[in-house]
């Protein structure tokens, strides 16, 4: 057995643990720089929040102009009110946007620079500020992954910095927050999940070596991250339709919030591979959220693995609750099906042509996507370019069984 396990020093998981923010806010410091963006600072629930913070001491500095994607402009800015408060911890409170410009900010007021200076992994050269994460969403995992992705003008990808050091301090999940999150971006968060925990529990497995997880932040799928995995897929295949269909079901909400936490456990510890791969130049071309891409693209990426992974989709197959005396050959093929009628049930495209991705940006999607080797060789199955051709020619055509036919060999 082998594992490795990257998470905050203290997780909060439930109903009202939001109130707990001030307490644990003082613990770290008493001066804080709080992330968000301008609709939840404009929410009664944020002055709440705030209220939390004041009554435990702690003296708040509010950044609300968190934009979507992260353009580079919007961290620098967030730093310099963070340069002009000098807080003690920052806090993020909101969609993994705001998530990750706390971790942004943290890591510059802790080492300076700008943020080119971190881009990759393990640049990052020492601790960072403490933080507390708070989401509102279900889905990016970022309160517990120690990752944060941005857009940059000079570059035509988003990029990430990944280090352990960016993991938060603190997460405080409480499913209330998500209660008023709307259909469709319940959708795409807990699809985005969902992707995050697949890819993870079927990451490629890594020379087990004791410098792994220091040479590397993403390791590869591990009995720890496994653990992880195994519950969001379950929480998730069990509630997103209802969390879609019926927000204000608590119990739903809690498990899709639950979901999305064990995902990031998971895939910040695994990693993910090829749906994200091919999901970065398709969101650069097209705009599509980083959710509705990745998800869009699971289905043709489990088709792709199936070969080398069957165990691990007959074993997402139960977690999904397929039913039935099937082979493992089977459950593995059933796996994919329950992963595309779900997907397809919430609304997510069933292909890349529905993302408006035009059939002339094919091979430029898989050239680009080839590039970003993070994450394609943490795939199981090795991509090259024949390879990832096919993989997004069948997502813009909506044709899995064009990647079957090399089932029973394995073969690229």
């Amino acid at each position: 057995m082998f594992g490795i396990q990257r998470s905050p020093h203290q997780i909060l998981f439930g109903a009202g643990q939001r109130f707990a923010l001030g307490m644990h806010t003082r613990r770290l410091g008493v001066r804080a720089l709080v992330c968000t963006d301008a609709r939840l600072s404009a929410d009664p629930e944020f002055a709440r929040l705030l209220d939390s913070l004041h009554s435990a001491g702690v003296e708040a500095t509010v950044f609300d102009e968190t934009i979507a994607e992260l353009p580079l402009e919007c961290i620098l800015h967030s730093a310099e009110r963070g340069q002009a408060s000098r807080p003690d911890v920052v806090i993020g409170i909101g969609g993994g946007s705001c998530l990750d410009i706390a971790k942004l900010t943290a890591l510059l007021l802790s080492h300076g620079g700008r943020p080119q200076d971190y881009y990759g992994e393990h640049q990052v050269p020492g601790p960072v500020m403490p933080m507390v994460a708070m989401p509102t969403t279900a889905g990016t995992g970022s309160e517990v992954t120690p990752v944060a992705v941005m857009g940059d003008p000079a570059r035509t990808l988003k990029v990430g910095i990944s280090s352990p050091y960016l993991i938060p301090r603190i997460a405080i999940c409480d499913p209330e927050l998500t209660l008023s999150c709307p259909p469709g971006l319940t959708a795409v968060s807990g699809a985005d999940a969902l992707t995050h925990a697949i890819e993870a529990f079927t990451a490629v497995v890594k020379p087990r070596t004791a410098g792994l997880s220091h040479e590397q932040v993403f390791v590869g799928k591990n009995d720890l991250s496994d653990v992880h995995a195994r519950v969001a897929i379950a929480a998730i295949a069990g509630h997103l339709r209802t969390a879609v269909t019926d927000g204000t079901n608590l119990v739903a909400r809690e498990q899709m919030m639950l979901g999305a936490l064990e995902a990031g456990l998971a895939f910040g510890a695994a990693g993910t591979a090829a749906a994200h791969a091919v999901q970065y130049p398709v969101g650069a071309f097209t705009g599509t959220a980083h959710g509705l891409g990745v998800a869009a693209m699971l289905p043709y990426v489990m088709a792709f693995n199936r070969p080398v992974c069957t165990r691990e989709f007959a074993e997402v197959a139960r977690l999904m609750g397929v039913a039935g005396q099937l082979a493992l050959d089977e459950l593995a093929d059933a796996a994919i099906e329950a992963v595309a009628t779900l997907l397809a049930s919430v609304g997510i495209p069933r292909t890349l042509a529905e993302l408006d991705l035009p059939e002339a940006q094919l091979p430029w999607v898989a050239e680009q996507a080839l590039s970003i080797g993070r994450l394609v060789k943490n795939n199981p199955r090795p991509l090259d370019e024949q390879s990832m051709a096919r993989l997004v020619r069948a997502a813009f055509d909506g044709d899995r069984s064009a990647l079957s036919s090399d089932v029973m060999t394995g073969r690229a």
